[in-house]
């Protein structure tokens, strides 16, 4: 059964890299949660206050080295989870969480929308959320926002929706070292491809948010494709977090097409590279009227990442066990 929580919501932050450590700065910012624990698994971390890593004001939290031990006795935590991409590789600790019987608000890409790669993994997910009476969400700026549930809530002003177009452009140098390794800034094509085939390459959720975006809009697709590609520097790049030379990989193009009987319905356009040109989100909606909407810049992919997680804590605590998706959030804060 649903249930309002009075007061802030009590939450744990789990994973604290980059992201985690957003979130953490995120929730103190909140009036609708409380910072009550962090967990890391790395013990050089593990006794530490949070303080330490986070670099802002002293806060009571220490770095906990299980998750039972960040929850404590306190009741009514919500799990803020950021350890990584895969479903597969964080199971575990989601099932571990449910066990717990703590609400979870994820990172995890491929949770977003879980049901179009491994029905399986979903559908025990949805079990352990019922048995322990709390929900799980994946959600995030994309997927999450951006790409999928932006362009849903802006469908609702259309009348039937012939096809949606969104397109995001991020400019790499913006972002944090580590995600401009991830889009191969530096390696050669034959490095950037043998990564391709080895799936350590690119962003992970851009399929989840084609699904999400279809399903949003009321579009019936029967079958979705993916496609990564090198963008090439066309010039020595030397402001990144590391020299680009020209003719080296800058980062990647991916698209995601959503097919209803080979019908194209749905596409989704994501460049992510050093010095990419006019970064924006865009958004284009076949239907009558024909919505398009620019966000010029586009959506801070870290920091708003952190905010999406945080503000669905208080919404997760209210809404049915289960596994849900951001389409099944209140609109509002």
């Amino acid at each position: 059964m649903p249930r309002a929580s009075a007061g802030p919501v009590p939450v744990v932050v789990m994973g604290l890299g980059v992201i985690g450590q957003e979130i953490a700065r995120a929730a103190q910012l909140s009036p609708e949660v409380e910072l009550i624990g962090a967990v890391d698994a790395n013990p050089q971390l593990v006794g530490r206050p949070l303080s330490d890593v986070l670099g802002g004001p002293a806060l009571k939290v220490k770095i906990a080295g299980t998750l039972e031990a960040a929850v404590g006795r306190r009741k009514g935590a919500v799990l803020l989870h950021a350890t990584g991409s895969r479903l597969e590789q964080v199971m575990d600790q989601l099932l571990d969480a449910l066990k717990l019987g703590l609400p979870i608000v994820s990172t995890c890409e491929e949770l977003a929308f879980p049901f179009l790669k491994y029905p399986e993994l979903a559908e025990k997910l949805e079990r352990a959320a019922q048995a322990a009476g709390v929900a799980v969400l994946g959600t995030g700026v994309n997927p999450g926002f951006v790409m999928d549930r932006l362009v849903a809530v802006a469908g609702q002003a259309c009348g039937p929706v012939r096809h949606a177009t969104v397109t995001r452009v991020v400019d790499a140098r913006t972002r944090r070292d580590a995600l401009q390794r991830k889009v191969g800034a530096g390696l050669s094509e034959d490095e950037f491809f043998a990564l391709v085939d080895k799936d350590q390459m690119g962003h992970v959720g851009l399929v989840e948010s084609a699904a999400l975006c279809a399903l949003g809009l009321g579009l019936d697709c029967d079958d979705f494709e993916e496609e990564i590609v090198p963008v090439f520097a066309e010039e020595d790049i030397l402001d990144g977090a590391f020299p680009v030379k020209k003719g080296r990989v800058a980062g990647i193009f991916q698209s995601a097409v959503g097919l209803d009987e080979g019908q194209e319905r749905v596409r989704l356009e994501l460049t992510i590279a050093v010095g990419a040109d006019n970064p924006g989100d865009r958004i284009e909606i076949e239907a009558d009227p024909k919505l398009v909407l620019e966000i010029r810049g586009g959506v801070p992919g870290d920091r708003a990442t952190a905010h999406t997680l945080v503000n669905a804590a208080p919404r997760v605590t209210a809404a049915e066990a289960g596994l849900l998706t951001v389409l099944e959030l209140p609109a509002g804060r």
